[in-house]
């Protein structure tokens, strides 16, 4: 018994005399700058889960084209798109409340991913590659974390943004406040300047990797929210006199297979293939079971309402399957639209791609075009005063392209119509 409570009370001793107070946890998840990134494949590989949360994934992929995707479920709510069940439907009626997880996930499974870019543009800052690398990394990684943060500020509203001193001290607990409304512009503005700044020109970027042009484009995006139409003007200006873009003469084409990578008029894609690196559900998600050669499970339309809105000669109105003759041998159409066709047309646009063998496609998710600058830019003129014939004549040149007549000035004259048209176009 002695030699029991001897051993004890020498096992407490030592146990004592380590708790000291130079007794310091170490943070596991942290990097050594001094040892990553040190080259420029170290560089890529920190860059590339950048772009991760901005592809199309069903899980965790922000532009999913499913209803895990916000457009998806942002065309939903405009009667653009129309679903009949799960979350598309609760947003066709605007019936989500602030617990519809489908609609809140967005913010509670990215806003963090925000985080992971600001440490990834300090650890690259850190490293010791040479400053044209660093350069160029930040950039892209500025350029996600722009285009990230102005997706759910255009969701939200500001949202919650980490510093980089509370991020770099993950043990202590520091509660944080969402954004002030302007100092969130002006973060996600100061982004998307500095990424337009180091980016390269459209003509030296790679496929699929952001450049100015697409930094410019979702400024573009923020000064429209905000209404600062002389600053819209500005960037439209800069990305044209990049003269990398032109409209494709076939709108068709666009959106074949292989048509957003031949493309003149693409600003960014998101590249897709079968294996899922980047998901492109589409047709899965809008063909019904029985259209043929390849069906789907037909889980979003469109409506008639927003089919009306076309005119006549159109070209794009034929990317809205209106009749169709299926595995059953029937017709449908709007006189015969079954279960199908009841709220709308197929939305389907995109290529079939009826060889697919998977329930993803490898047409890419084409997320920005030059048509979106035109418009932008005519809007912006009719907006610092009144439309003018520049104004019209950038709506017109999209409107040419679709095969229709020029529209008239003075069928537009006051801000309020030319607004209305515009949204139209667009």
């Amino acid at each position: 018994m002695k030699k029991y409570i001897s051993f004890t009370l020498l096992t407490a001793m030592v146990w004592l005399c380590s708790c000291t107070k130079d007794l310091v946890p170490i943070d596991y998840s942290e990097i050594n700058p001094n040892i990553f990134p040190k080259s420029a494949s170290d560089l890529e590989a920190m860059v590339n889960a950048c772009y991760y949360p901005l592809r199309g994934a069903w899980g965790d992929g922000i532009f999913s084209t499913s209803e895990r995707g916000v457009m998806f479920l942002s065309d939903a709510t405009t009667e653009i798109l129309h679903g009949k069940y799960g979350d598309q439907n609760i947003a066709s009626l605007h019936n989500f409340q602030s617990y519809s997880t489908g609609f809140t996930r967005y913010y509670d499974d990215f806003y963090n991913k925000i985080s992971r870019m600001t440490m990834t543009i300090d650890l690259i800052s850190q490293s010791t590659v040479s400053e044209d690398l660093k350069k160029k990394a930040i950039a892209e990684v500025r350029c996600a974390r722009g285009l990230l943060a102005y997706t759910l500020f255009d969701l939200y509203g500001p949202i919650v943004v980490a510093p980089l001193e509370v991020l770099k001290n993950p043990l202590k607990e520091e509660p944080l406040a969402r954004m002030e409304y302007n100092e969130m512009v002006s973060f996600i503005e100061a982004d998307l300047e500095a990424a337009a700044a180091d980016l390269p020109l459209p003509q030296n970027a790679e496929y699929g990797r952001f450049n100015k042009a697409l930094a410019k484009m979702i400024d573009i995006r923020l000064n429209l929210h905000e209404k600062k139409w002389d600053k819209v003007k500005e960037l439209c200006d800069d990305i044209i006199a990049y003269n990398a873009y032109s409209l494709d003469a076939d709108y068709a084409a666009i959106w074949d297979i292989e048509g957003a990578k031949s493309s003149k008029e693409v600003i960014w894609a998101i590249p897709c293939d079968y294996t899922g690196t980047s998901e492109n559900q589409w047709q899965l998600m809008v063909l019904p079971s029985n259209y043929t050669p390849k069906g789907g499970w037909g889980t979003i339309s469109s409506t008639w309402w927003f089919y009306d809105r076309f005119e006549p000669d159109d070209k794009r109105k034929k990317m809205l399957i209106a009749e169709y003759t299926g595995s059953d041998g029937i017709t449908y159409n709007r006189a015969n639209p079954g279960n199908i066709l009841d709220w709308g047309p197929i939305p389907l646009k995109i290529s079939e791609d009826a060889d697919r063998t998977t329930s993803l496609t490898t047409v890419d998710i084409v997320m920005y075009r030059y048509p979106d600058v035109l418009l932008s830019k005519a809007e912006a003129i009719a907006n610092t005063g009144s439309p003018t014939e520049e104004a019209m004549e950038l709506v017109n040149i999209v409107r040419r392209r679709a095969g229709l007549e020029d529209k008239k000035l003075a069928d537009y004259a006051s801000p309020e119509a030319f607004n209305d048209l515009i949204l139209l176009e667009r």
